[in-house]
């Protein structure tokens, strides 16, 4: 099975024999992986009811539920990485839920659509319509997508909150690109954060 390529590069780095929290996880794809390839003792947690189901059909510990309301419940350093991918624009509160992934997890893996994207800024600048890409396929109504964040934010984001970045990547186009420019050439960005 292909991961997608947030997940790839999150798989990739993801230490063998870990303890591993997948919040989001989708239908446990990542967990999957993590568990076959890397013996890594992953747990999720999901909201979509059908996502728990094919992920729990795989022989996966996914249980529902959200990642705005229920992390409180898990302890502190609980586990040796605490993964958010393509969530945190989903989140109610991404302030509190960072400060949960930080809490539970030694470290914490971040993965999000870049919002700054030139094609999203051109989308916006020609056609002064929200955008509809293949990375970003809903309409504005119907999106998931509560907070449109970009890597400059998420940068900002993290250096008023004193968050140490182990690693970035960026992507484009299913694959790494370097750093410079990424704000304005990376659809998606992967961050690897410590307190």
């Amino acid at each position: 099975m292909t991961l997608r390529p947030d997940l790839a590069v999150i798989a990739d780095h993801v230490a063998a024999g870990a303890r591993v929290l997948d919040i989001g996880c989708g239908d446990g794809a990542l967990m999957a992986a993590l568990r076959d390839g890397r013996g890594v003792d992953a747990r999720g947690l999901e909201i979509d009811p059908g996502n728990v189901s094919l992920a729990v059909a795989r022989g996966l510990p996914v249980v529902q539920g959200d990642a705005d309301t229920d992390l409180p419940g898990y302890p502190d350093q609980s586990f040796d990485y605490a993964i958010l991918s393509q969530t945190l624009q989903t989140c109610h509160a991404p302030d509190r839920v960072l400060d949960e992934l930080l809490r539970i997890g030694r470290r914490a893996f971040v993965s999000f659509p870049n919002f700054a994207h030139w094609r999203v800024r051109l989308s916006l600048l020609w056609g002064g319509r929200m955008p509809v890409t293949s990375l970003l396929p809903e309409q504005w109504y119907d999106t998931p997508n509560i907070h449109h964040v970009t890597i400059d934010d998420f940068r900002t984001f993290l250096a008023r909150r004193s968050v140490v970045v182990e690693g970035a990547w960026f992507l484009s186009r299913g694959g790494v690109r370097p750093a410079a420019g990424a704000n304005l050439l990376a659809e998606h960005a992967v961050f690897l954060l410590r307190r």
